[in-house]
């Protein structure tokens, strides 16, 4: 869905829309829509800004990837409410180095509009977990044996590492 600037000069655009797994791209992050993006909100041309736009809402999604520390697909579901501003592009700076303050950095910037597929597909990278993983006891994948301590125990003992050693014998 383009939300585009010339309707936005006219009147705020309003969405409910749900996109069906597949029709946002989230190749390459080893993720896969496990349901529905429903995503619900609005955009607008914000008065007197120098052509600001607003575009706030909330989506619920479920998404899966591999977990981290097993490696077995894992779900995670998310609801999040997001509040974003976007300038024109004409007014990015020149110079290689500007300074900005903390406001301007959550600021983004546009051509003709933007793509509602594109706000959603960051938002949901952003709340995604750093670690992703499919419970918070996971013990994961034994490294001597490889299997899976989850689903069987395994008779390998832990590696003693020596390189350490040497940090022991100095004197503070």
């Amino acid at each position: 869905m383009f939300l585009s600037v010339k309707e936005l000069e006219l009147r705020k655009i309003g969405f409910d829309k749900i996109f069906e797994p597949g029709q946002i791209e989230f190749t390459g992050e080893g993720l896969e829509q496990g349901s529905p993006l429903h995503a619900i909100g609005s955009a607008e041309l914000l008065p007197e800004s120098g052509g600001q736009l607003r575009v706030w809402g909330s989506y619920t999604v479920v998404m899966g990837a591999q977990c981290d520390r097993c490696l077995v697909r894992a779900r995670f579901p998310l609801e999040a409410d997001f509040d974003l501003y976007y300038r024109p592009a004409s007014d990015v700076p020149e110079a290689d180095e500007v300074k900005i303050d903390a406001g301007e950095a959550e600021i983004g910037f546009y051509e003709d509009g933007l793509e509602l597929e594109d706000i959603l597909r960051e938002q949901v990278l952003l709340v995604l977990p750093m670690q992703r993983v499919c419970s918070e006891s996971c013990k994961g994948i034994c490294p001597g044996c490889g299997k899976n301590r989850n689903e069987t125990a395994c008779d390998c003992k832990p590696e003693v590492s020596d390189r350490w050693s040497a940090l022991r014998n100095l004197e503070l």
